[in-house]
């Protein structure tokens, strides 16, 4: 249970982070304004707040884990909101970060 509550929460982070980003990205590259960057601002900080909601308590392997799904999700979110097609190495790159977030979160040990 812990594993699929741990899940959820780096898929919550990764919407509210990459969404967040994608928001500041759209304020100012696209001109669409501060409303845009000020929403964007907002769900970053709550992607740092969630971040905080991991079960496990060491903030330097959630970080590091994180970063794999932050990898999978940039690709996934471009795929959904800007039409972005990754090819075979980019599937192949999301595929081996998401394999070391496994191993960085869940691997048994022995403590």
């Amino acid at each position: 249970m812990l594993i699929l509550r741990s899940v959820a929460l780096f898929a919550v982070a990764a919407l509210f982070e990459i969404g967040g980003a994608w928001l500041v990205w759209q304020g100012v590259r696209e001109h669409r304004g501060r409303l845009w960057i000020g929403a964007g601002v907002m769900a970053l900080g709550a992607y740092g707040f969630i971040a905080t909601l991991q079960p496990d308590a060491n903030f330097g392997r959630i970080l590091a884990a994180y970063g794999g799904v932050f990898v999978a999700g940039s690709l996934a979110w471009g795929m959904v909101a800007d039409g972005y097609r990754p090819d075979r190495w980019d599937v192949t790159g999301a595929l081996i970060c998401l394999t070391g977030m496994a191993v960085i979160m869940y691997a048994p040990r022995g403590n």
